[in-house]
């Protein structure tokens, strides 16, 4: 099915779905500064393919979503940005998995509607709670993304140099960077970005304090994926969400990034196959 924009919560989203509409409904959020085609076609297409009906979409301020000169929304509105897709593809109970900060919003929408989340699935991903010993980001990741204050945004090669640089950067030891794919993402990226540049909104977030530190409340089976070389949310924090869901799977990726690396697919589509069978 071809992208598809709708509104919702006052904004604009770009969605795109596969599989049939009336298989049980998997809702793949992105994490920060990504837009969906992080969640590559070809890994949504095998996922479709297990019988379930799949949905991808743009954040705002990524992608072909609406887009802001300045942030004025905080996570509890991109929660509600992810109940309107569902609400617009008459879906009332689905299957949230979500990347990084999409794990964390994947968790507030479990606290809100809980009714309508029939499992987690949280990937390279943290807990939704204010526990500041747990490693933070790795200082190089923050130094490498610096140069971007002084970028050429009108220059596409040297950002997509700079996108494919960063992203080699989350790459764990035990895959292979894919420079041609990535260069490939990145060009993409360039392309259907209504502003490039506005994803950088998501890295001044707030909001959602409310919904700190109330895992207990969550009843939704919970799927943990996690690499264990992961830079931007450390393997501690995998451990935290184990933590915090005790009857939680953890599937633990030796030497893996914070990537969806195409050699980890079959792995994931079958973990996420299972958890959802039956509902």
């Amino acid at each position: 099915m071809a992208e598809k924009i709708i509104e919702t919560n006052g904004v604009e989203i770009c969605t795109e779905t596969f599989g049939n509409a009336t298989d049980p409904c998997i809702l793949l959020i992105m994490g920060a500064t990504a837009s969906m085609i992080w969640w590559d076609e070809a890994f949504c297409r095998k996922l479709g393919a297990q019988n379930r009906f799949v949905i991808r979409y743009d954040n705002r301020d990524v992608g072909r979503s609406s887009v802001f000169e300045e942030l004025n929304y905080d996570v509890t509105d991109m929660a509600a940005d992810a109940f309107g897709v569902l609400d617009f593809y008459a879906i009332e109970k689905a299957h949230l998995v979500g990347m990084s900060l999409g794990g964390m919003l994947a968790q507030i929408m479990a606290l809100q509607q809980p009714e309508r989340v029939l499992s987690l699935t949280l990937i390279a991903s943290s807990v939704w709670a204010n526990r500041p010993e747990l490693p933070q980001i790795d200082p190089k990741f923050l130094q490498y993304h610096s140069r971007a204050a002084t970028l050429d945004w009108e220059d596409k090669a040297e950002v997509q140099d700079y996108l494919v640089g960063g992203w080699k950067l989350v790459n764990g030891s035990a895959r292979k960077f894919d420079v041609v794919r990535s260069s490939q993402l990145a060009f993409r990226e360039i392309d259907r970005a209504n502003s490039l540049i506005s994803m950088f909104n998501h890295a001044m977030l707030g909001g959602g304090e409310a919904y700190y530190d109330r895992s207990s409340e969550i009843k939704a089976p919970v799927l943990i994926i996690h690499g264990t070389e992961d830079p931007i949310l450390p393997y501690p924090h995998a451990l935290a969400l184990q933590e915090a869901f005790p009857g939680a799977k953890l599937l633990r990726l030796e030497g893996v990034g914070h990537e969806l690396h195409e050699q980890d697919w079959e792995l994931i589509i079958q973990e996420i196959v299972a958890l959802t069978a039956g509902k």
